[in-house]
């Protein structure tokens, strides 16, 4: 039985954030064969954010939010990419060759984005436009918050080694990023963050941009490094890392409001 493109966690919680994964699973629906690929490929970072979807979960129940996340590999479509980026179903992921992308039709970007891509995204603007109704007479908005996960070493960048212990991406909105970013730095395990870094949130922020950033509520994405997150023990440390700062942030409820940059 094929997935849905979707799933809704904790819908109609009550606290201001809302959570994505964009590439919370490595699943590949049947149709479409694994994509030529063996399915230890698809376990490997290509396929999905190792631990993303765990983190996503616990600080979900931990902070009683909601949260929406992908339930089809990026390699079908990536959900954080533009439809109309060539690159949002990849050819070539990390030096892996994806034979099912290769020579697909302009009929073939156009079905995955109407069967998975759309369907995940306006699942998201479903839950904030329910969240606004029910928070009317509160006049509050909420926070949009991304979890992903970053590979340590890039093949495709000639083994490059990545420092950071996590990430913190944002694009124009400094409201949620920058507060983030000095409390993971003054944290007591000394953690090695990156603003933009490893990946940059002015050039991958298509799901943050859209739902968030063109509509000014607050919001940006934190990555976390992989080999951080293999075990439970590990997603549970940065999850209740990640709520105990978001909740620290949302104190601050200036930031709970519509602002464009």
């Amino acid at each position: 039985m094929e997935k849905k493109p979707f799933e809704i966690l904790n819908e109609g919680a009550a606290e201001d954030i809302i959570l994505i994964c964009d590439h919370a699973s490595n699943y590949v629906p049947p149709e479409y064969k694994n994509l030529g690929l063996e399915p230890e490929q698809l376990n490997q970072h290509i396929g999905w954010d190792i631990g993303a979807a765990d983190i996503t979960c616990r600080i979900s129940k931990t902070v009683n939010a909601s949260a929406i996340i992908c339930n089809t590999s990026r390699l079908v479509i990536d959900t954080n990419r533009s439809p109309d980026d060539q690159e949002c179903i990849p050819k070539v992921s990390d030096n892996i060759i994806i034979p099912g992308n290769q020579n697909l039709k302009r009929s073939d970007y156009i079905a995955r984005t109407t069967k998975y891509f759309w369907p995940y995204h306006n699942a998201i603007s479903n839950v904030i436009s329910n969240y606004t109704k029910r928070s009317k007479h509160l006049k509050s908005i909420p926070m949009i918050f991304s979890i992903h996960t970053f590979t340590p070493i890039i093949l495709s960048q000639k083994k490059t080694k990545r420092p950071w212990h996590a990430g913190v991406l944002w694009n124009r909105d400094p409201r949620v990023s920058e507060p983030l970013i000095q409390l993971l730095k003054n944290h007591s395990d000394n953690l090695v963050i990156g603003d933009n870094e490893p990946y940059s949130g002015k050039e991958f922020y298509y799901s943050l941009d859209f739902h968030a950033g063109n509509v000014g509520l607050p919001h940006c994405a934190i990555e976390v490094r992989q080999d951080l997150v293999t075990k439970p023990g590990d997603t549970i440390y940065w999850a209740d890392l990640i709520s105990k700062l978001l909740q620290n942030i949302l104190r601050t409820k200036q930031i709970l409001e519509l602002k464009y940059y």
